[in-house]
This record gives structure tokens, C-alpha cells and sequence, in this order.
């Protein structure tokens, strides 16, 4: 799987609690949840108060929960990763490249989300 990635915005966010690199955070810093809004991919772990890197817009690499085709639109799971958009939540990417199932990382394109 590739750890390429291209930014086109990439902001600071002070995390609100522990944060897992390569998954999806929350506007509010946190680790995004199931189904949930999230502004971007955090590049880096780290703990409340921590200054992180988040990108937010282009691509990123991210770590998968699920087998994911390519192509394929992702939502968020219960801890922060990428698994296949079906019928419901926030539609957070496009993946551009495929995992066999959890634990991979691929990279995905960044929409604009809301449930």
C-alpha cells in the first residue's frame, strides 16, 4: 500500500484526547467516531493539548478498518479508520486504492462531508 499523499490544506488542530495517526479526526480535535463528520486525516498520534497536523483537503493516507475496493466512497468507523460507505453516514473519501481488510493503509481523495 502506498504512503503517498498530496495536501492541499493541511491545518493545525489541538487534539482533545488521545488521537491515532492515519485515522480520522473531529473539527473539535477528537478522534472521530462511527458515522461521524470529520475535517480530515490526523498525520500523527498524540494526547489532549497536543498541537497535531491534519489534512483536510487533497489526499491522504489513512489506516482502513475493512476490505475497501478501489473507487469505492468511505466513511468512518468506530475508531477513526476508513470502511466502505453503504447506506448511511458522512461520505469523508474516495478510495484511491484498495485494501484487502483492516489494518492496511491506503491513499484516499478528501470530500466535504455531512450527514
Amino acid at each position: 500500500m502506498s504512503r503517498n499523499h498530496t495536501p492541499t490544506l493541511t491545518l493545525t488542530v489541538v487534539a482533545t484526547g488521545v488521537i491515532v495517526a492515519d485515522r480520522f479526526i473531529t473539527p473539535t480535535g477528537a478522534q472521530a467516531g462511527a458515522d461521524a463528520n470529520a475535517l480530515g486525516v490526523s498525520r500523527f498520534a498524540g494526547v489532549s493539548g497536543d498541537k497535531l497536523t491534519v489534512d483536510v483537503m487533497g489526499t491522504a493516507v489513512l489506516e482502513t478498518g475493512a476490505a475497501i475496493t478501489l473507487g469505492q466512497t468511505v466513511k468512518v468507523d468506530a475508531t477513526g479508520r476508513a470502511i466502505p460507505w453503504v447506506t448511511a453516514g458522512a461520505r469523508v473519501g474516495i478510495a484511491l486504492e484498495a485494501a484487502s481488510g483492516a489494518g492496511q493503509f491506503i491513499e484516499v481523495f478528501l470530500i466535504p462531508n455531512a450527514v
